[in-house]
């Protein structure tokens, strides 16, 4: 855009999050050259889809809150008790839904619709609590979505202390493969094998697709950035501060709840240790994204493209027979320490130019 003849310069935000493609395209160009093997394969990038589509949602909805300038750490535990739930639904094993199922006489489709809803209404719950907590009562954010994270762990060994797993005649719907056209690579018989996502992929870009609506276009996204950008300021503008940021903690929830179906339909089983450290992850990933933790910057399309940089990485230190967990612990510590000492010099010298 020109502004009285000249280009208006770009947003911090459309700066970072162009950082992070360029860094990500690099990475996995120069996977494909050096490392070649599975990265020269279509199905190499998707499989990153379908292992991170939940950390996928979870990113986004820390970039909502991130944006406004707060935090929310309760969205892996979130996810955890959504998947456990949801299973024990699919399985039976939780009472009041296997009488209701017998009441009703559905099966298959009603035990996948209970799963659906109770992800909703937990993921509902956790953000009208906290989300009321924080804007109305203004506790700390971290204090109390810390006690969220506690308190969804908990509650996963109160619903069972043994492993869960759903029946595999419900795992093969919800894993239903998604073939891509014209996408695919020979086998060693010569046999092209399409590429192929899961259904929480599309569920996972659909959300980011109307996260990147509410943010960029929505009066509500507006207010986000508003908030986080300075919350005098965003008072003498009229916004509602305290809805606002109610309101994030009530989508970030929510997103989380959705994140916890998905990594269900992915792994079809529930354990205390689902999603572990999951909502680091997904911090990294926004902010290697470009969303700053001090708010007002950030951008859920920077989000996707730090989970794809951050799980490339991690990709890329197994290929690279470093297989053992804690290599990928580091990795992502350095890259995060990385990507955040870059944006403060990046923002730093652009200020200085200003």
């Amino acid at each position: 855009m020109k502004k009285n003849g000249q280009r208006e310069p770009i947003s911090d935000t459309m700066l970072l999050m162009s950082i992070t493609i360029g860094i990500f395209l690099v990475l996995y160009a120069g996977s494909m050259i050096i490392l070649g093997g599975g990265f020269r394969k279509p199905q190499m990038l998707f499989d990153l889809l379908n292992d991170n589509a939940f950390l996928l949602i979870i990113a986004c909805s820390l970039t909502i809150v991130m944006i406004t300038g707060s935090i929310d750490i309760s969205v892996g535990s979130v996810t955890a008790l959504v998947t456990m739930v949801g299973v024990m639904i699919l399985n039976g094993s939780l009472a009041p839904f296997e009488n209701l199922r017998l009441a009703v006489g559905a099966g298959e489709g009603f035990r996948i619709f209970m799963a659906a809803v109770m992800a909703i209404l937990i993921g509902l719950a956790y953000g009208l609590v906290q989300g009321y907590l924080i804007a109305y009562l203004e506790i700390q954010p971290f204090i109390i979505t810390l006690a969220g994270l506690f308190f969804g762990r908990g509650m996963i060994t109160i619903i069972s202390v043994a492993p869960q797993k759903a029946p595999q005649n419900l795992m093969d719907i919800l894993q239903t493969r998604i073939n891509i056209p014209f996408l695919g690579s020979p086998n060693k018989k010569g046999v092209i094998i399409p590429a192929h996502i899961e259904p929480g992929v599309v569920i996972a870009l659909i959300l980011v697709i109307l996260v990147f609506i509410l943010l960029r276009w929505s009066g509500l996204g507006r207010g986000f950035y508003a908030v986080g950008g300075n919350r005098q300021s965003a008072l003498m503008l009229g916004v509602n501060v305290r809805r606002t940021r109610f309101l994030a903690h009530l989508c970030s929830s929510l997103l989380a709840g959705i994140a916890g179906l998905v990594f269900m339909m992915h792994v079809g089983a529930g354990n205390a240790t689902n999603a572990n450290a999951s909502e680091m992850n997904a911090i990294a990933c926004s902010i290697i994204g470009g969303t700053l933790l001090t708010g007002g910057v950030g951008n859920v399309v920077g989000t996707f493209f730090g989970v794809l940089t951050l799980t490339t990485i991690k990709a890329i230190v197994v290929a690279s027979g470093l297989r053992d967990p804690w290599w990928q612990s580091i990795t992502t510590g350095v890259m995060l320490c990385f990507f955040i000492i870059l944006q403060s010099v990046v923002l730093s010298v652009r200020g200085k130019r200003n």
